[in-house]
């Protein structure tokens, strides 16, 4: 990806020169439009005069509204926000700089409110690792400008890779969690419902401080699940039962608590949740359990467990910063545990059908086709980031990408699936190219794996032919690129009727139908077009 990074001082050695180009310092004259992202890094200078530096720092927001006019809106501007990285006080009643560097962060936090393009990166939460003798580096500073002392260069890559996925949108999915000494202290078929540690006093207190965060966590859209060797009827009563219980039968979307090997159980879960293995992050306080699902799931993150209770709350947070957090959460992410608590029961209920159009039938599907916009583009961009199996080219594409391509013409539409068990929410897409007033290539059709199943993806692609046929196109083309995790897909078109033109040594494969008769859809699915 090329980017062009605006700074006021030598950057080089964190963000790196490949496809990176830099401005002068302090130099916002040329502003290139050849570059796919911007980085805005300015910091802190060195200048003992808090008054002729506070100007300074206020004249940064000035430029950067100059520079933001002059880029297009669909390339993601990054901005990180100002650390005074030598602070210097003469007197103990200087606060202009403090002061003008919190008006600065305040104006990005804005802009990323007001912007769809733009995104700031909080760089204190990297540098407030360090003590100031660490961070700076006088004779690399005097020598070549660079501030940040280059010595830091590989803590920062491996912080900043970590920023990008989270802009990308990118994180595990679920996490699996033991419950003896790992959800509570104790053990519950020794210790009984109130003899657990929970709530109260340490180490109770520990315990529940984590139970509150592991909510939190839910609550932004990570599933929890539940992996234990425990009777389940004691357990279910310990979560009706125990005053103190944070977390309890309705927070998790899958559960195991038996006296099955954890690495079946946890492979078990991955099945029922329709997620890959490698989206699992599985928590126990037992290294011995820990080592097993190491040695036979390496795709499940296991990270080492704390010995005490008090370190848990840090670990939470170690937790978070590795796996799970993202720059935005949809609301799609806020309904992930019910709509995956709705597919258990979907199952349980086809079950029941010996005839599948029937249990189809039973469902009451609502399929709503809605044409992208600002409201839903930022859900379409996170789905084009994350689904890997339903997805017929892989392609990733960021807000600013999607909004591009609108820009650009291109015919954009996600679907939206409920029915009598719940709202699934925003679960696919379709991005349709025109090539010519009577032809339309699609470049990426995904759909999400909880929705799979149904016949969904059928419907959905044929109500998006037949408003492409009154729109008065009348040629589709289609490619299909293989990955290790799409292979349900290879066929996809084939079964829809396209004609495969061409596949080369790689398994892509390129499709080509007519649209010229109307495509009939099942009766079982009540469809709107918005």
């Amino acid at each position: 990806m090329k980017t062009f990074v605006f700074r006021n001082q030598t950057i080089e050695a964190f963000l790196g020169d490949d496809e990176t180009t830099y401005s002068g310092y302090d130099d916002i004259s040329m502003v290139p439009d050849d570059v796919d992202r911007y980085i805005w890094f300015y910091q802190v200078p060195v200048n003992p005069d808090s008054q002729q530096l506070a100007q300074e720092i206020t004249s940064y927001r000035d430029k950067l509204g100059l520079v933001l006019d002059g880029v297009a809106a669909s390339k993601p501007f990054i901005i990180f926000s100002l650390v005074n990285l030598f602070p210097l006080r003469l007197t103990g009643d200087e606060a202009a700089v403090e002061e003008a560097v919190a008006d600065f962060n305040r104006y990005v936090v804005e802009l990323s409110g007001t912007h769809a393009q733009v995104k700031w990166v909080d760089f204190s939460e990297f540098t407030s690792r360090y003590d100031a003798d660490t961070l700076v580096n006088w004779k690399y500073f005097m020598m070549s400008q660079s501030l940040l002392n280059p010595k830091l260069r590989h803590d920062f890559q491996a912080w900043w890779q970590r920023q990008e996925s989270e802009m990308a949108l990118q994180r595990k999915k679920c996490l699996v969690l033991d419950l003896d000494n790992t959800l509570w202290g104790g053990v519950l078929g020794e210790d009984g419902i109130d003899g657990i540690q929970l709530g109260g006093e340490y180490p109770g207190k520990a315990y529940s401080y984590w139970q509150h965060a592991l909510l939190q966590l839910s609550r932004s859209g990570v599933i929890l699940a539940v992996c234990s060797k425990n009777n389940e009827a004691d357990v279910l009563e310990a979560w009706e039962k125990n005053p103190h219980m944070v977390l309890r039968r309705e927070h998790f979307s899958a559960m195991r608590i038996n006296w099955q090997d954890k690495a079946s159980n946890i492979s078990d879960m991955a099945t029922e949740l329709n997620i890959g293995l490698d989206s699992m992050v599985f928590l126990d306080d037992n290294p011995a359990e820990r080592e097993l699902v190491k040695q036979l799931l390496p795709q499940v993150e296991v990270p080492d467990f704390p010995d005490k209770p008090y370190q848990l709350m840090p670990f939470f947070k170690q937790l978070v910063e590795r796996y799970f957090r993202i720059y935005k959460v949809t609301q799609e992410d806020l309904d992930k545990t019910q709509q995956y608590r709705s597919n258990i029961l979907r199952r349980a209920e086809q079950s029941r059908f010996v005839d599948f159009d029937q249990f189809l039938y039973s469902l009451d599907m609502q399929l709503d086709v809605i044409p992208a916009d600002e409201h839903n583009l930022p859900r379409i961009a996170q789905m084009t980031q994350k689904t890997n199996q339903f997805n017929l080219t892989t392609r990733r594409y960021s807000e600013a990408d999607v909004q591009q391509r609108l820009d650009q013409g291109w015919i954009i539409y996600c679907i939206r699936v409920s029915d009598r068990f719940g709202d699934s929410g925003i679960t696919g897409t379709v991005f349709l190219r025109p090539v010519s007033d009577e032809a339309v290539h699609i470049d990426t059709l995904l759909l999400s794996c909880r929705i799979l199943g149904k016949g969904i993806e059928d419907a959905f692609v044929k109500t998006v032919l037949n408003l492409l046929r009154l729109d008065g196109y009348r040629r589709l083309t289609a490619e299909y690129i293989p990955t290790a995790k799409n292979g349900q897909t290879a066929e996809f078109y084939d079964r829809l009727g396209m004609e495969c033109v061409q596949q080369d040594e790689q398994g892509i494969k390129n499709y080509a139908m007519p649209i010229s008769t109307v495509f009939e859809i099942k009766n079982c699915y009540n469809i709107r077009v918005l």
